[in-house]
């Protein structure tokens, strides 16, 4: 850890650990599908081995809190093998999935919730001594949009508004609950990044981009207290930014056509990660980091090599960048085909026979890391 990073590597390990219901009803646990949970040891001592030495991870709520009574036994393991590899994590507490009992829109949410968090962190604290980093509700703006489309549980078309402040609520008692038990932890917020342009033969059509654009704001704004203050948020919640960032993250408003990404695109349209940072960290002024980012199949390590880049490029044009965070770090199947493979991680997951994965290291994209790393060092 260089003096000042909040973080023990600049480049971060990214877990899947999604666990919400999908469009089918069907409740997801990827971190036990993918056998991460059973193999956290050797997972995190791999990052190690890549010289990476802060990941992100998930607690599975829905596992944990049966009507308000713990048991931790999904989570403790996990927490112990990343002491013992030496590996920072910060930990998911909310990454779309809850308990079954629990209605998102009633005030037990929020309360139940924030009881949760204050739990975690005091049990985080006693069991490894450090301060806790905690991410409480995984991409609000992001789940929001899945769950009015019904995409996620809880199918909740036509109130976004009402689900967006209800996150930002539970989020908020969230932190208070954290902080009461450890002053000292860091909340690391996740949104997605994203840029919206109006049709190539429509470009007078402005407003419908301009307002998807600014809707990535929506969330941080309320936790900030700077819109909708009845919700109680405030600057001082506002603590370190992330930002998640994909080649599908710029699109046509209306439409949905995706701008074109390949390294060296010329599609003027296009905002460079730089420029989009530097926004990012104009509006807040906060402590930074990519949470996100990734890329499929052969264009993995092009993606990495355009990411580095850019990353060079807002460090020397003074966006103060804490890290960058490849996610997933195992290749993950799709939320609505299990049988679809997004070959988008550092390893893949091949079948051992036994109803697990061999994790194999994509080499082209290991090289991609090991040019970044050299990149980036001593930024």
């Amino acid at each position: 850890m260089t003096p000042g990073s909040l973080f023990r590597s600049f480049w971060i390990a990214g877990f899947e650990c999604s666990c919400h219901m999908n469009s089918a009803g069907r409740r997801l646990d990827m971190i036990g599908a993918l056998g991460h949970d059973r193999c956290a040891a050797a997972d995190y001592r791999r990052l190690r081995d890549v010289g990476i030495a802060t990941a992100r991870d998930g607690l599975r709520w829905h596992l944990i809190d049966s009507d308000g009574r713990y048991d931790w036994s999904s989570w403790l393991p996990m927490l112990q093998a990343a002491g013992e590899a030496g590996v920072q994590v910060i930990w998911d507490l909310c990454h779309y999935g809850w308990p079954d009992d629990l209605d998102v829109f009633s005030s037990g949410f929020v309360e139940r919730f924030a009881r949760f968090a204050a739990e975690a962190a005091c049990l985080h604290r006693g069991r490894t001594g450090e301060a806790g980093l905690f991410t409480p509700i995984n991409e609000i703006n992001f789940l929001t949009w899945g769950a009015t489309r019904d995409l996620i549980f809880p199918y909740a078309h036509g109130r976004g508004t009402e689900l967006k402040q209800q996150l930002v609520r539970a989020a908020l008692a969230a932190c208070d609950a954290i902080w009461a038990v450890d002053p000292e932890a860091r909340i690391c917020y996740a949104e997605p990044l994203i840029h919206n342009v109006p049709p190539r033969w429509r470009p007078w059509v402005t407003g419908p981009a301009r307002a998807q654009r600014n809707s990535q704001f929506e969330a941080w704004e309320m936790i900030a207290g700077r819109i909708h203050p009845e919700l109680g948020g405030d600057p001082r919640y506002l603590d370190i930014l992330g930002v998640n960032f994909y080649a599908a993250n710029e699109w046509e408003v209306p439409g949905g056509r995706k701008l074109h990404w390949d390294n060296g695109s010329n599609d003027p349209r296009w905002m460079p990660l730089h420029q989009l940072l530097a926004e990012v960290y104009q509006r807040y002024r906060r402590p930074l980091y990519i949470a996100e980012t990734s890329h499929y199949g052969i264009g993995r390590a092009d993606w990495l090599d355009e990411i580095a880049a850019e990353a060079l490029k807002a460090t020397q044009n003074g966006t103060p960048l804490e890290g960058i965070c490849l996610y997933p770090i195992l290749d993950r199947f799709d939320w609505e085909d299990s049988t679809h493979w997004h070959n988008s991680g550092l390893w893949d997951m091949v079948p051992n026979g036994a109803g697990c994965y061999r994790r194999v290291l994509h080499e082209d994209y290991a090289e991609a890391l090991r040019r970044a790393q050299k990149l980036l060092d001593g930024r």
